[in-house]
């Protein structure tokens, strides 16, 4: 069998995570500065390498593209990939390309046209930090599951990290996975996504179900993937509330 690699990973970003983040098992968090314990963690950790594009290529030469009859935007992203994406195993370089693509896709200046009042810029820093998180869950060609962290399950981490009710919570899910509710923001989600090295898709059709995302990749078997969450998803959902605090603490 080919050993993972369960070396701590440590990445400074631009801005300060939230410090509740060490509420959860396997993650520290000190201003910008991250350190991941992989065998802490994650529930699965089979895989220590991920598919990337350079995210100021993905800006200078991607996001400004319009989709032609001929040429879907997933076509476009996929070409890109193709021409573009890179294997790496450094998880720290992972991080740092999320944070770039959901600062971009959860900016401020979306928040007028978003139709959602309830919706703050603190909520969007919220999305901020727990996508980036969740960009180092993995889903593999053959749809088997193959990293598994607490950010997963969308709704209970941002509980735990931040004090959100489950309304809150599930609201913030469904701005997560919805794309905004907006083709607009959708198609801009797609192409962002290619410096990840494939799409976002999600195992859930409502907030109840909490069944989480992943940014998974083109051909990935998706009938797979949803037979592999529903095996492990409710004993873990399960484990992530189970740190939740509460008011008598």
């Amino acid at each position: 069998m080919t050993s993972i690699d369960t070396t701590a990973i440590t990445v400074e970003l631009p801005d300060a995570f939230d410090p509740r983040w060490n509420r959860l098992p396997g993650i520290q968090v000190d201003g910008r500065r991250i350190t991941i314990d992989p065998s802490e963690y994650f529930f699965r950790f089979e895989s220590s390498t991920w598919l990337v594009a350079d995210w100021k290529l993905v800006k200078a030469q991607l996001l400004d593209v319009d989709e032609t009859t001929e040429s879907a935007v997933e076509q476009l992203a996929l070409d890109f990939i193709k021409n573009h994406g890179d294997s790496t195993s450094d998880a720290a370089r992972v991080l740092a390309t999320a944070y770039g693509v959901y600062t971009y896709l959860f900016r401020e200046e979306h928040l007028a046209g978003l139709g959602l009042p309830q919706i703050t810029a603190d909520h969007l820093r919220m999305l901020r930090e727990a996508a980036t998180l969740m960009a180092l869950n993995k889903v593999e060609l053959d749809g088997r599951i193959s990293n598994v962290g607490p950010c997963w399950f969308f709704p209970a981490a941002t509980s735990v990290v931040f004090d959100l009710d489950d309304a809150t919570g599930g609201m913030l899910d469904e701005v997560y996975h919805g794309g905004w509710f907006n083709e607009h923001r959708r198609i801009e989600s797609i192409k962002a996504h290619a410096a990840l090295g494939s799409r976002l898709v999600h195992g859930c059709q409502s907030v109840p179900d909490q069944s989480g995302g992943v940014v998974a990749p083109y051909g990935a078997s998706m009938a797979n993937f949803r037979d592999d969450l529903a095996e492990f998803k409710a004993g873990w959902i399960e484990q992530v509330y189970a740190h939740r605090v509460t008011a008598a603490e």
